[in-house]
């Protein structure tokens, strides 16, 4: 059914949403009063610069009247927000109470619910979103001959083989909705996203419900004052996927999973958990593990309440990859991929550009990932120092921290690093109003190991070039370099605008000799 100012008044009235319609002096509840209030809008928009004839605009966020000049000249239909603006545009205009809600609802009535001919699956968690994410494209993409979108913080992949990188974790509803539609057109019958604590802070998600979703684990993260004030709200924000999916995957080592059972149990949504392990500390098995294979020393065996229904290997490294492996698998099978379906081989060949990526150099090898937190950071430092213990590596890690925003990270990433690393290069990340050098100057003032060295190098590659030459410095030893933050991003944000950045990866295959200047 087409969106027309009718439709749309009644949608928002039923969700309770609708305050009433003001054009110009005439204020009203019922659309029917509005002349044209049954003809289709031919477009939605939230960008006044893309209003054109029939267009509804969404005014969301810091919205001005000023935004609203020459929009009745290039013929706006209709707009939605909280506050009129009658004395701006002759257009009739849908008050409502929240417009974010408002434009999630309307966009995807615009673009005729393209998520009810898609199974759609969201995972949520502080760590492992996008590597679980592409492992579950990849085993439906095998599973349904090539019919999986993904939206993720890396790539969005309308048509199951194109990617283009995205600008958000989580899109923008009406994006969402719109690149839903192209999906479905190209022939998709699944989508596998990630959802952000921000996703449903904003309401980009609201009204959709996932036929899977995934909780993977939970740490703290994105805390500042323009994210998320305190933990508590960010991970309140995050278990609001419990309630909106039809079948709950949980890590059975995630903390508070007490309380999102209890979401669960409230919301009637089974759960289903994962592990890399038997039996945890309350002696519960796992629904689906993924278990090192002890009989080969490579490769994990994956059991589904304790029956084998396969093995595979990984080329990304790490215990914490089999973890989103084996949540992979319990999402695909939510959706009913079958136990024994060949379609889960395709896990072993997945490889996620600036994810693990591995090179090795004469004494050095290198490891450029994104890791961006404590939890992440923690992880990929104690993998490389178990990895290597016998081999007794010196480890120096090249980082930063964004500007404006995540300022826990900053304490985090010293924190999750200095126990086990000999050499921390702080260098630039993204920033819009931050001082790129108090950030550095801060999170080495959070440095207590007296053992680590620190210094500061503005400049990115430069700093990764500092990390090589400290290596090749200490020949008689193994130097494992970790890069981390930005991975095979080919720009940084400086005062909020994007700066062209050769790319941590591109550097470190540079200074190895992998490629040509």
């Amino acid at each position: 059914m087409a969106l027309t100012l009718a439709t749309a008044a009644a949608l928002l009235d039923e969700h309770h949403l609708l305050r009433e319609i003001i054009q110009t002096n005439q204020w009203t509840d019922n659309a029917e009063d509005i002349a044209g209030a049954s003809e289709p809008f031919s477009a939605i928009t939230y960008d006044t610069r893309k209003v054109a004839e029939g267009t509804l605009l969404c005014c969301k966020g810091r919205f001005k009247a000023e935004y609203l000049a020459g929009v009745d000249d290039a013929g706006l239909a209709a707009y939605v927000a909280e506050t009129e603006y009658s004395t701006a545009t002759h257009a009739p205009g849908l008050i409502v109470n929240d417009v974010r809600k408002a434009m999630s609802l309307l966009s995807a009535a615009f673009y005729g619910r393209p998520q009810d001919e898609l199974t759609v699956i969201g995972i949520t968690g502080t760590k492992g979103k996008t590597t679980t994410a592409y492992f579950v494209q990849a085993v439906l993409n095998a599973y349904s001959d090539g019919r999986c979108a993904l939206f993720s913080s890396v790539d969005n992949c309308l048509d199951g083989h194109t990617y283009v990188e995205s600008d958000l974790t989580t899109p923008e509803s009406m994006d969402a909705f719109r690149m839903m539609r192209e999906a479905v057109g190209n022939g998709m019958k699944y989508l596998v996203m990630e959802v952000s604590s921000q996703a449903y802070k904003v309401e980009r998600v609201y009204g959709l419900t996932f036929d899977a979703g995934a909780f993977l684990n939970i740490s703290p993260d994105h805390i500042s004052p323009i994210e998320h004030p305190t933990f508590e709200d960010y991970f309140y924000c995050k278990r609001q996927i419990t309630r909106h999916c039809h079948t709950l995957v949980l890590g059975a080592d995630c903390a508070h999973a007490d309380l999102i059972r209890q979401d669960a149990s409230a919301a009637g949504v089974p759960v289903t958990t994962f592990a890399t392990h038997d039996i945890d500390d309350q002696g519960t098995a796992a629904d689906i593990t993924a278990l090192p294979d002890t009989s080969t020393g490579s490769g994990y065996l994956v059991r589904e309440h304790g029956t084998q229904v396969g093995d595979f290997s990984l080329e990304l490294e790490g215990e914490f990859n089999a973890a989103n492996a084996a949540a992979a698998i319990a999402l695909t099978r939510a959706v009913g991929v079958p136990a024994d379906a060949k379609a889960f081989a395709a896990l072993e060949h997945v490889r996620i550009s600036g994810r693990m990526e591995h090179y090795e150099s004469g004494n050095m090898v290198a490891y450029v990932d994104y890791a961006h937190n404590y939890v992440s950071t923690k992880t990929l430092v104690e993998f490389v120092a178990n990895k290597y213990h016998d081999r007794n590596p010196r480890i120096v890690l090249v980082t930063g921290s964004v500007g404006d925003k995540a300022v826990d990270r900053r304490e985090g990433i010293i924190k999750g690093a200095q126990d086990r690393v000999d050499r921390i290069i702080l260098t630039s990340e993204d920033t819009v109003h931050e001082s790129m050098t108090d950030i550095l100057n801060e999170m080495k003032g959070y440095i207590t190991n007296p053992h680590v060295e620190c210094s500061i190098e503005l400049d990115r590659a430069k700093a990764i070039e500092d990390a090589v030459v400290d290596a090749r410095s200490h020949a008689d030893k193994l130097t494992v370099l970790l890069v981390i933050g930005k991975g095979e991003e080919r720009w940084i944000k400086v005062d909020g605008r994007h700066a062209p950045y050769e790319g941590d990866d591109h550097v470190v295959k540079r200074l190895f000799g992998l490629i040509q200047d």
